[in-house]
């Protein structure tokens, strides 16, 4: 077949949450519509496949259901690898470690790989140099992650762009995740306010901002991931440890959680007990203030110093990470040789389904138009 000729390209879909069915959504859209079609879903109980596609995100749960058979992951990967119009892609939607396992297999199986699960690429190194290994361009199978770090926004992309051009990265420091910017934006104001930190993580908990347990938020194990993402992105004689050998858990990272309720049980007696937090949260804020500053979480990778770390740090009142965030908003800044002393900054929606599932939608295009330009 001609490198021009178009085709539509099978589609598997695993992880069929708020991201799955934003992306089964906009997969049925016109433009995306003519080049995708889905082939199978599959939730954590069943799979649905059917080679000639129809699967449609009007009543897919119900489809899954009534056709659907017991999940057999390895199963699905074979038959998309034999696909007559293949090479497919297969989409991870999930949040678990088990199919991030099986990304190398995957991807030595012809089949491209888009996510936004970011635990295949923040884990411990072994895995993330099979998955490397096993991906163009070593091999001919493309594997994508742009909303693993910031949802819709161009954070991965935008850092290959400098690296691959021949910036010299400086330092990358940002409010990474949206739920603790939505958290912090409303407990440390620059106008002030004596709103309490257990309010607050409340108010979001009940907006659908934090994860089902606030735990996994409050962490920062979230922060800590994307910041092991993008280290490494980064050329080893910038960063020589940015490979990160044990994943997200090198990094120092600080937690949110009061070391009191550190050994809850579950996270409705965490939820109960969260106050007990506040005095020491009302004080950092306090200290902050008569320095004329507001406390955001932030990742910061700094290049000259060697750290990368997730930690809580003051900015002045007139600072963008005060002034510039709104809701659940992401900001990150890249300090560059090109980007110095006024760094390039890329702000916007850090959360929500339909900007995640713009983010892995938009990395299928790209998928799509590299497999253009060869013979399919």
């Amino acid at each position: 077949m001609s490198g021009s000729a178009a085709r539509v390209v099978p589609v598997a879909l695993v992880g069929l949450g708020g991201v799955g069915a934003a992306i089964l959504s906009q997969l049925s859209s016109p433009p995306l519509a003519q080049k995708f079609k889905v082939v199978a879903i599959a939730n954590s109980k069943k799979y649905l496949f059917n080679k000639d596609g129809g699967i449609k995100s009007d009543g897919f749960l119900e489809q899954l259901n009534k056709n659907g058979v017991e999940l057999d992951v390895p199963g699905l990967i074979g038959k998309l690898s034999t696909l007559a119009d293949g090479p497919a892609i297969l989409i991870d939607s999930t949040a678990t470690d088990t199919l991030p396992s099986l990304y190398p297999t995957i991807l030595g199986m012809n089949i491209h790989l888009v996510t936004p699960n970011k635990k295949g690429f923040s884990s411990g190194l072994e895995l993330y140099q099979k998955i490397q290994s096993a991906s163009y361009p070593k091999t001919g199978s493309l594997v994508y992650g742009e909303s693993t770090v910031g949802a819709g926004l161009p954070i991965l992309s935008s850092l290959k762009d400098l690296v691959e051009t021949g910036d010299e990265i400086i330092k990358i420091e940002g409010v990474f995740s949206g739920t603790l910017s939505y958290i912090f934006n409303e407990f440390s104001k620059v106008e002030g306010g004596d709103v309490k930190f257990s309010e607050v993580v409340k108010i979001a908990k009940d907006k659908g901002y934090t994860e089902p347990d606030p735990r996994d938020d409050l962490s920062g194990s979230d922060v800590a991931r994307k910041l092991t993402i993008l280290s490494r992105l980064l050329p080893d004689s910038t960063l020589p440890h940015s490979t990160l050998p044990e994943g997200y858990a090198s990094l120092p990272t600080r937690s949110l959680v009061p070391a009191a309720l550190a050994e809850c049980k579950s996270k409705e007696e965490y939820m109960e007990r969260l106050e007990e937090g506040d005095e020491e949260m009302s004080q950092l804020r306090e200290e902050a203030r008569k320095e004329g500053k507001v406390v955001r979480f932030v990742g910061m990778i700094d290049v000259k110093s060697g750290k990368v770390e997730a930690k809580l740090e003051k900015y002045p009142f007139d600072h963008a990470f005060a002034t510039a965030l709104q809701g659940s908003d992401n900001i990150i800044s890249f300090t560059t040789k090109r980007y110095s002393p006024r760094p390039l900054i890329i702000q916007g929606s850090g959360a929500g389904a339909d900007v995640t599932a713009m983010g892995v939608t938009s990395d299928m295009v790209k998928i799509y138009e590299r497999m253009r330009l060869k013979a399919w």
